[in-house]
């Protein structure tokens, strides 16, 4: 066996059987039934699944942990994650699974925001934000960082520890797989309408959850770029560039050692132009590690966020006035592109930064 699908649930009676139903013709299928009280076991058991049962609710970080545990007691190479809300498409898994036997040291994570379907606003406008953030810390191209459809490769989870449950664990994962040379590769994925009234997903709670945790991620990052450019700007002193400079002034100005007012300008112009040099270096610098389009979404969070909320409490009762504004600083892959032409000085910018 090479593969298992895993199912984290917790009361999903009414979805989880058509889900497993579905899922078991890419694989065998685990559910992880975290406490339910509505017989969502009793159901994906009925529907051809194997289920393991938490006594009670320990959240779905702790779920898909006991499916990985699982996983490694049967020898599986690769683990498949997907909700049981019916949210996720099934029929979507061999998309995934193919891009895994691809990739080497790599998690496949499922882009609903480049798939068919559309989410609902308030949700799409809340992974904008959080991926936009999480892929400016890590350095990579993130854009659905809160998406549970994935193929975990199991040897993974040898290697990345996580401390955070809940959602939180879905992108700190992603973060600190990163920190240690693994890649992420995203597949576009149906947006299914949710099938169910409720979501185990708090707006509130669990959005100050994820948002407190890239909130001291994007403080470290930010710590980061201030060592990188003091670093860039501090080099001007290194002694051998000094020496480097001082030979080429001197070079410059030794066919004017008869008059000094020449030989000054020589020194001066030299001086200027590397100065000029030196201030475009660090500039590239900052344009290449995507730091004035972090600038923008950092200096726009006290106001998106709230409004972010706003949009959550009221729905669509109020005209949307929060999409075209975090479209216009968060979408269109303004951190994805800064993050795909990082080099290695600048991904070891970044890996300080989560240290």
């Amino acid at each position: 066996m090479s593969v298992l699908i895993v199912i984290p649930v917790l009361d999903e009676a009414h979805t989880v059987g058509r889900v497993v139903e579905a899922a078991r013709v890419y694989g065998p299928v685990l559910v992880v039934d975290d406490g339910s009280q509505d017989g969502s076991g009793a159901v994906a058991t009925a529907a051809g699944a194997e289920v393991l049962r938490h006594p009670r609710p320990l959240g779905k970080a702790q779920a898909l942990f006991t499916g990985v545990a699982a996983a490694r007691r049967r020898g599986v190479r690769r683990v498949v994650t997907l909700d049981g809300d019916g949210q996720h498409d099934p029929d979507a898994i061999p998309v995934l699974l193919a891009a895994a036997a691809a990739a080497e040291r790599t998690i496949v994570v499922g882009n609903r925001l480049d798939g068919r379907g559309t989410l609902p606003p308030m949700r799409r406008n809340a992974i904008r934000i959080a991926s936009f953030f999480a892929g400016w810390t890590c350095g990579r191209a993130v854009s659905d960082s809160q998406s549970g459809f994935r193929v975990y490769p199991l040897a993974l989870f040898d290697e990345v520890r996580t401390r955070h449950g809940g959602f939180v664990f879905e992108t700190e994962i992603l973060l600190a797989a990163t920190a240690r040379g693994w890649r992420i590769e995203e597949v576009g994925v149906p947006a299914l309408p949710r099938t169910v009234a409720r979501s185990h997903f708090r707006p509130i709670r669990d959005g100050i959850a994820i948002g407190s945790f890239l909130a001291g991620r994007v403080l470290a990052r930010w710590a980061g770029e201030a060592r990188a450019v003091a670093g860039e700007v501090l080099g001007v002193f290194d002694p051998e560039r000094m020496s480097a400079r001082h030979a080429e002034m001197l070079e410059a100005a030794s066919r004017y050692t008869d008059s000094p007012a020449r030989w000054s300008a020589a020194v001066g112009a030299v001086a200027l132009r590397r100065a000029g040099a030196r201030v475009v270096s660090v500039c590239d610098g900052v344009r290449r590690r995507g730091t004035p389009a972090a600038a923008l979404a950092t200096l726009a969070a006290p106001l998106t966020l709230p409004l972010l909320l706003v949009q959550a409490l009221t729905g669509e009762r109020v005209p949307d006035v929060v999409t075209p504004l975090v479209e216009a600083v968060y979408g269109g892959g303004r951190a994805g592109r800064a993050a795909v032409r990082m080099d290695v000085d600048v991904a070891d910018t970044v890996a300080e930064g989560h240290s």
